[in-house]
């Protein structure tokens, strides 16, 4: 190694600053700060934030340093004035005035009463059809009364929203208003209510193109849009004809910015083609014929001009072509035909065999004399629970074995009238078998119960997976896999997995689709939430960093990691995740992973127990509530919609107390230790309890409290409009924060078989934009903005007051 003293000012500073954080008294010049040092990017992150804080040097990105790794060649190019001064920093913004808690509790209040008028008016319907359906004469006339109160009942959940939002709001314009405010409230009623409504299940279909032009959105023709992110102020959506919008992406047309809703029109032109896992936030456009990546977003008040080409985080301008099938014949009549067979499909078939189906169902069942007699009041007896017990177990070991029969045998029928790079025409049979096999193999059940475990290896061979040899770590894949076809997902051997990758198997234009071979090669390791497309030009032994985007143009990369969006290359490995391998080889190996087997499988065990149990009480709930109405009459109605509301708060306290007796009432520590440690096993249990029913409260204050309850230090009225935390106890988020929509706050990290988890801080008046992730050892302080689709990485300081985005997130420079 060739060592060199500083031959200028910055060089001996920026060395003197590193060496200071790698604690060693000299750092020369010339070393590589990786591979010679023995750095990582968490060491390289502190580096960076005591570069910012030191007034005599520019500052320095982790671009930076992974383009330059040596001391000397970071000074060089620190050295490289542009020919134009850059534009100066923003002033570090005040944080918001603090919230009036009178308001925060009013609105939450009001939201409650929103909520249980809801769900009241849910049981009086409710128990006025069963009696009505109850009443009817041999199948046939069950068979026509399910179809006449089911089609009614989905025909008013979809149109509830509509007039909900003409009559609350009329046409949304551009403006802003405080969160908790009645505004606000009326805002959120529209949103919840949007969200709850069955239409969301029909994205991909010209039906849902339909719902949102009766919204208020305006649509052209031969649209094409498959994600389930509704943009709740519709007025202000606006698409050309031809357009195709892919899954995973969101142009909700609002923000939430520092305690305020702000209103905004998303623009898309005709032709143009958004790409999955991207966000499109307000003001933002695209002309005729543009297209944008995957794993990218456009930032406030960008503009992708006619035909032009972008991607990334915030995007910039590209050659690579993403849309790669050729158009096929889609007409208006197709659309029409396809359209109207869906409600056909729908009202005859789906909704009688929901309502009917189940009635029938409970009707034929033996031994549930009591449960089902409403003459007599029974929620007194043994018996009653002991009725209730036994359906519940048949139900939940019925849907585990049927769930698991259908998954693996079911899409593999339907699967072989696809044909691999045919191109196929939307809307049409083989379009309806491609979203019948997505959906059945993506049933979320199965993954959740085996990931994080070697069983996951055996589900998605199940499912069609093409694993090679399987190199059985015990951690191969998360509990979130997702792909649009498992036949033709190809994973090589000694690839690791973290949750949230998405395998694009299927490629869209506005008027076709084809299914294709996508590969990732051996010897990988994926981090989160991760768009992997049919064509990827990655091959063996890479690392691909949380929220890449994985390139499409190119040499093949090998040996090498990717980080950011667009992408650059990082050391596929350092050696701090290294310092556990000779746990990942021979005896060693086979008897940790043996010991983490059994602890896996008694895992999946007692969360089978605890969920079953979950279903155990609410169907005691709900008989309950069912027994009183045969005495109550009309007012037992009101009852079953009580037991809804009661229901919700049961699930949510009771996977609250599983959460916080799994972890003994006690926070958790920060960590770095191998995957083979039983201190890991423990916490990756924690990644099993149940959590879909949070979402329910996004936008509340009651949201806050069940942080609060699950361990996380946060403060007062704070507004979190979606936002997941991962590790409860390593998170502390301080008052009048605002977390935006699918934000995420991840306390850990895997990479190959090192786990490294720390504290997240952040700071008051602190907001997260759409899609965000911080990392774990990150923090922030108060008032800064992280920009929609950013990635703070691990042990990044953001300033007070501070705006950072992109993919990593850097300091924001506005003209």
């Amino acid at each position: 190694m060739t060592t060199h003293a500083p031959a200028n000012g910055t060089e001996h500073v920026l060395a003197e600053v590193l060496a200071g954080v790698v604690r060693v008294e000299q750092v020369p010049v010339d070393s590589h700060f990786f591979d010679d040092l023995g750095a990582n990017s968490l060491v390289m992150a502190h580096f960076c934030a005591r570069v910012r804080k030191h007034p005599d040097l520019p500052a320095v990105s982790m671009r930076d340093v992974y383009g330059h790794p040596t001391i000397r060649g970071l000074a060089a190019a620190l050295a490289e004035v542009p020919d134009e001064p850059p534009a100066p920093a923003p002033e570090p913004a005040e944080p918001p005035p603090p919230g009036s808690t009178a308001r925060y509790v009013l609105c939450g209040a009001l939201q409650f009463l929103v909520f249980a008028a809801y769900c009241l008016l849910s049981g009086l319907v409710t128990a006025q059809g069963y009696d009505w359906v109850s009443a009817g004469e041999g199948v046939v006339d069950v068979y026509l009364r399910s179809a006449l109160f089911g089609g009614a009942v989905f025909v008013g959940v979809c149109v509830l929203p509509v007039v909900a939002k003409w009559v609350l709001v009329g046409r949304w314009k551009e403006t802003e208003f405080p969160v908790w405010s009645l505004a606000y409230l009326r805002f959120w009623t529209v949103k919840a209510l949007l969200h709850a409504n069955p239409m969301v299940l029909f994205a991909g279909n010209p039906l849902y193109v339909l719902y949102l032009r009766a919204l208020g959105a305006r649509i052209g023709k031969g649209v094409t849009i498959l994600s389930h992110s509704v943009p709740v102020c519709t007025d202000l959506f606006t698409v050309g004809a031809g357009t195709v919008i892919r899954k995973d992406s969101y142009f909700l047309c609002y923000q939430a910015h520092a305690g305020r809703i702000r209103t905004g029109p998303v623009t898309l032109g005709r032709d143009v083609f958004v790409g999955e896992k991207t966000v499109l936030d307000i003001g933002t456009s695209m002309g005729d014929g543009s297209q944008l990546g995957h794993s990218s977003a456009l930032y406030g008040g960008a503009s992708v001009p006619d035909g032009q080409h972008w991607h990334g985080s915030p995007a910039q301008r590209t050659d690579v072509d993403y849309v790669r099938v050729s158009p096929a014949d889609c007409g208006t009549a197709r659309r029409v035909g396809y359209g109207l067979a869906t409600v056909l499909q729908t009202l005859l078939l789906y909704v009688p065999l929901l309502v009917g189906g189940t009635y029938m169902l409970l009707t034929v069942a033996p031994s549930l004399d009591v449960l089902l007699d409403r003459e007599t009041q029974h929620i007194t007896s043994a018996r009653f629970y002991a009725e209730a017990l036994g359906l519940s177990l048949a139900l939940f070991v019925g849907f585990i074995l049927i769930g698991f029969a259908t998954v693996s045998v079911l899409p593999r029928l339907l699967n072989l009238v696809l044909e691999p790079d045919r191109v196929y025409p939307l809307y049409g049979f083989h379009y309806s078998v491609q979203r019948a096999v997505a959906r059945l193999t993506n049933v979320k059940f199965f993954k959740w119960l085996c990931g994080d475990s070697s069983y996951i290896v055996h589900y998605l061979r199940a499912l069609g997976y093409d694993l090679s040899h399987v190199e059985q770590t015990g951690s191969n894949f998360g509990t979130e896999v997702g792909h649009e076809t498992p036949y033709l997902a190809t994973v090589g051997s000694g690839t690791m997995v973290a949750d949230g990758l998405s395998i694009m198997n299927a490629e869209f234009s506005g008027t076709s689709f084809r299914v294709s071979q996508t590969s990732i090669g051996a010897h990988n390791f994926l981090g989160n939430h991760i768009a992997y497309p049919a064509g990827g030009r990655t091959g063996e032994n890479c690392l691909l960093a949380t929220k890449v985007m994985v390139p499409l143009d190119g040499e093949i990369r090998e040996g090498v990691g990717l980080l950011g969006s667009p992408p650059f290359e990082i050391p596929r490995t350092v050696e701090r995740d290294t310092r556990f391998d000779h746990l990942r080889e021979g005896d060693e190996l086979r008897r940790r992973l043996a010991a983490k087997n059994g602890h896996n499988l008694r895992t999946m065990g007692l969360f089978l127990f605890i969920r079953w149990f979950d279903w155990f009480a609410l169907t005691v709930l709900g008989f309950a509530a069912f027994d009183l109405y045969g005495e109550l009459g009309t007012a037992g109605g009101l009852l079953i919609g009580a037991s809804l509301i009661v229901g919700l708060v049961f699930t949510t306290g009771y996977y609250v107390l599983v959460e916080r007796l799994l972890c003994r009432f006690r926070p958790l520590e920060p960590r770095l230790h191998s995957i083979y440690d039983p201190l890991f096993w423990r916490h990756e249990r924690l990644w099993k309890i149940p959590d879909t029913h949070i979402a329910v409260f996004n936008g509340t204050p009651f949201k806050n409290l069940l942080w609060r309850l699950l361990g996380v230090r946060i403060g007062r009225r704070v507004f979190d409009d979606g936002a997941y935390i991962t590790e409860r106890t390593l998170t502390a988020i301080g008052s009048d924060s605002t977390l935006g929509a699918h934000s995420k706050v991840q306390s850990h990290s895997q990479e190959d078989g090192t786990f490294k988890s720390d504290h997240i801080e952040i700071g008051d008046g602190v907001t997260l934009g759409v899609g965000a992730l911080v990392h774990y050892g990150a923090s922030m302080g108060d008032g800064a903005v992280l920009a929609a689709d950013s990635f703070l990485m691990k042990g990044e300081e953001v300033p007070a007051g501070a705006h950072w985005g992109g993919n990593p997130a850097v300091a924001q420079r506005h003209a």
